[in-house]
């Protein structure tokens, strides 16, 4: 390509102006959600700065990006301001999903967990999280995610919590968790989000979901809901086949060889996926009262490697009938929340929260997840809109990733952090002063701990 064929293909690439009014006004969406002028400026700051490039993410580090004299201000808004910030996240999402819905919308759940250094932290316990890598301390939140051809974005979450931490009193009390609130599966929180999507008028044909989520309750409530779902199980679940009753990896392993089909299911950078595939009719264990336990088609799908062999199950159910091919793109449309939360903590640094309390981390969660609905949207329609032109110039690019956006926002639409020799000073004096005082505290409480009978 050309150098005048390059700023061509750039040039009609990204609409930069365009997402800057966008981005305008999907904060004057939520601007009276605020009880003051100032928290709303405070907030469309902070969600600005959550898009600037910077080396390390906090309150501190924010603050001075966006020009503040001290971090308080954020401070307050993450945690004693009035602002309603569920209403934010409602508008938010009901924003995002009003520009990627195609009319057929799946709706994904999955956790994740940011490692923490102390239990003092909302929620933090130890417990499983794979984005830790095992068993360790951290916070974990189960997320949805709305996805389509078009894209896909993150809107809503809700904050885990071990049987042994609902059940702390004092921690609580100290977090500011609402004393209505108690102990709730990871499978409850996903329901409870597909409840609230639905009231907001969110809708979508299939729940997607891993084993976490494959347990009856979940199940039921999804069709309580009209949603199909395709939800990973483990190999010990059971089903009821016309056949027998037994588990799914006894069910696999009778299929005939002209049972399995091999599909391909994408393209990653090390070549073409291909599985091979089998799908097993099962009577449904999930119909609601007052419901028809005959409508509808539910399956089992079975998925195995080529190679290795290693097999994977998934409880799948259609209010309609349903092509094998259907539920394997499902089956691979459940990966978008996956991208979704590692654009969101490396972006838009949802995982960065230096916060403990019940009101701080869920403001910060979303502010976190307003700046990111921005920026999946306008990358989804950025690949719409490469689609629809099919220009020559532009045959030859792969498609427009959040990532590549937002490098090309931050360096053409987004102020830069405040680089002025003198509030950098500033804020190097604040630092110092800040860490010598509290050096002198943690001196004098060492000193009475020393003492004390």
């Amino acid at each position: 390509m050309t150098q005048h064929q390059s700023e061509t293909a750039a040039s009609a690439t990204v609409d930069h102006e365009g997402h800057d009014s966008a981005f305008r006004g999907l904060l004057a969406s939520v601007a009276d959600c605020f009880a003051r002028c100032e928290t709303r400026e405070t907030f469309a700051r902070m969600t600005r700065g959550m898009l600037m490039e910077l080396e390390d993410v906090n309150c501190w580090s924010l603050s001075e990006a966006i020009g503040e004299r001290g971090p308080h201000r954020l401070h307050h808004l993450l945690s004693r301001a009035v602002w309603d910030e569920e209403t934010v996240l409602t508008r938010t999402a009901a924003w995002a999903v009003g520009l990627l819905d195609d009319g057929d919308g799946i709706l994904i759940a999955d956790e994740t967990g940011d490692a923490k250094s102390s239990t003092d932290a909302v929620g933090a316990a130890r417990q499983y999280s794979g984005s830790v890598g095992g068993v360790g301390l951290c916070q974990v939140a189960v997320h949805l995610t709305f996805a389509t051809t078009a894209g896909h974005c993150l809107i809503n979450r809700r904050l885990y919590f071990t049987q042994e931490w609902a059940g702390d009193e004092e921690r609580r009390e100290l977090a500011g968790v609402p004393d209505e609130l108690c102990f709730a599966t990871k499978s409850q929180l996903a329901a409870d989000m597909l409840r609230t999507a639905a009231q907001q008028g969110i809708s979508a044909s299939f729940f997607l979901g891993d084993e976490v989520y494959g347990g009856q309750e979940l199940r039921t409530a999804c069709r309580e809901l009209h949603l199909g779902y395709v939800v990973g199980v483990r190999s010990n679940h059971h089903v009821t086949t016309p056949a027998a009753k037994l588990s799914v990896a006894k069910a696999a392993a009778r299929l005939p060889t002209r049972a399995w089909q091999r599909m391909r299911t994408g393209a990653g950078q090390k070549g073409i996926r291909d599985y091979d595939w089998a799908m097993i009719e099962v009577t449904a264990d999930d119909t609601p009262d007052g419901h028809d336990d005959k409508a509808g088609t539910s399956v089992l799908l079975v998925r195995r490697h080529r190679y290795t062999r290693t097999v994977s199950y998934y409880r799948c159910y259609a209010p309609g009938p349903v092509t094998l091919a259907r539920l394997v793109s499902l089956v691979c449309l459940r990966w978008r929340v996956e991208d979704d939360f590692q654009d969101a903590k490396e972006i838009c640094h949802l995982d960065k929260g230096q916060v403990t309390c019940w009101n701080s981390w869920h403001r910060w969660s979303v502010i976190a997840l307003v700046a990111y609905a921005f920026l999946a949207t306008a990358a989804a329609l950025e690949r719409t809109a490469q689609a629809d032109r099919d220009e020559p110039g532009e045959a030859d690019l792969v498609p427009l990733s959040s990532h590549e956006l937002h490098r090309l926002l931050r360096a053409l639409t987004l102020p830069p952090p405040q680089r002025d020799p003198n509030h950098l000073l500033w804020w190097s004096t604040w630092r110092r002063r800040h860490q010598h005082r509290a050096r002198l505290c943690h001196r004098r409480w060492h000193a009475y701990a020393d003492t004390a009978p």
